[in-house]
């Protein structure tokens, strides 16, 4: 124990030597140790000298660059944000209650500037947490690079891929193939139990895929809308246009959130796509259960 308990100040702790009585002492007034200047704002914090984000990446980004970011982006990004950058990580399992991470895949997220996705690792952002403490400022930049090369890759244009020795019929029967196999497995899965219907379990459906963390329902304001007293009600959404909440648009909400935002919320909410037929009315039946008018 005497090892442990040595003749020492620890953090926190006073120490009458000093006139502040504090242990842990500031550096010396106007100096900065040798190393930290960090003037490259670019660098270092991704903006330019308006506070503006940067569009390029203020690095030489090659090949071995871009390994590094996927080696980087497989430890940190795919709990929540899946291999693919699509948001299908392993919090989407739905047992662990937290909110989904958002798809790479969106037009506000392909369009964003390179220097907002670097904030964004190194401060974080809502729900996710920063990430300067654990990952050094170049590999941030790699990381940036390589969710680049994702979105690339899931978002290459036709006219681009007809350039290029590429079967796009035979690609996409084989997506088709894929989808339809999916289909069939949830079908199955929903024949095999599990596929009632009801308010009851959209509940445990709701509080199991963390949806209560953006959606309140009490009325309160949150990342987004209240869903009490949902059912019926008119919405202004982003391009001015008004819509009636029903089940179509509660739905389309559920798998495809990024079509039509509410006025006044961010586009941040996850694809629900992966939920069986079962489990997205149930998720609508237990939604209408929040309205006086149901």
């Amino acid at each position: 124990m005497n090892m442990d308990q040595q003749e020492r100040f620890e953090a926190q702790e006073e120490n009458p030597f000093f006139a502040d009585n504090r242990s842990m002492r500031q550096p010396v007034e106007g100096t900065v140790s040798r190393g930290n200047l960090r003037e490259d704002a670019v660098y270092y914090q991704g903006i330019n000298d308006d506070s503006s984000f940067v569009t390029d990446i203020p690095v030489e980004v090659d090949k071995s660059f871009l390994y590094r970011g996927k080696d980087q982006y497989e430890v940190y990004c795919t709990p929540c944000h899946g291999t693919l950058g699509d948001g299908q990580g392993i919090i989407m399992t739905g047992q662990y209650g937290y909110v989904p991470a958002p798809t790479f895949h969106q037009d506000r997220l392909r369009e964003i500037e390179n220097g907002y996705l670097y904030s964004v690792i190194a401060n974080g952002i809502r729900n996710m947490p920063a990430y300067a403490h654990q990952i050094k400022v170049k590999d941030r930049w790699a990381i940036v690079a390589y969710m680049r090369a994702l979105q690339r890759s899931q978002y290459v244009p036709e006219d681009e891929v007809q350039a290029y020795d590429v079967d796009l019929a035979s690609l996409q029967a084989e997506f088709t193939e894929q989808q339809q196999k999916e289909q069939a497995m949830q079908e199955a899965e929903a024949a095999a139990g599990g596929g009632d219907v009801s308010a009851a379990r959209g509940e445990e459906l709701f509080v199991a895929n963390g949806c209560q963390a953006c959606h309140s329902r009490d009325g309160s304001d949150g990342i987004g809308p209240t869903l009490q007293n949902v059912m019926g009600k008119s919405e202004t959404l982003a391009d001015g246009s008004t819509i009636t909440v029903d089940e179509d648009y509660l739905r389309e909400s559920i798998t495809n959130p990024s079509a039509q935002i509410v006025e006044g919320y961010d586009p941040v909410m996850a694809p629900y796509g992966h939920l069986s037929d079962s489990d997205i009315q149930s998720l609508i039946e237990y939604i209408k259960s929040l309205s006086d008018n149901q």
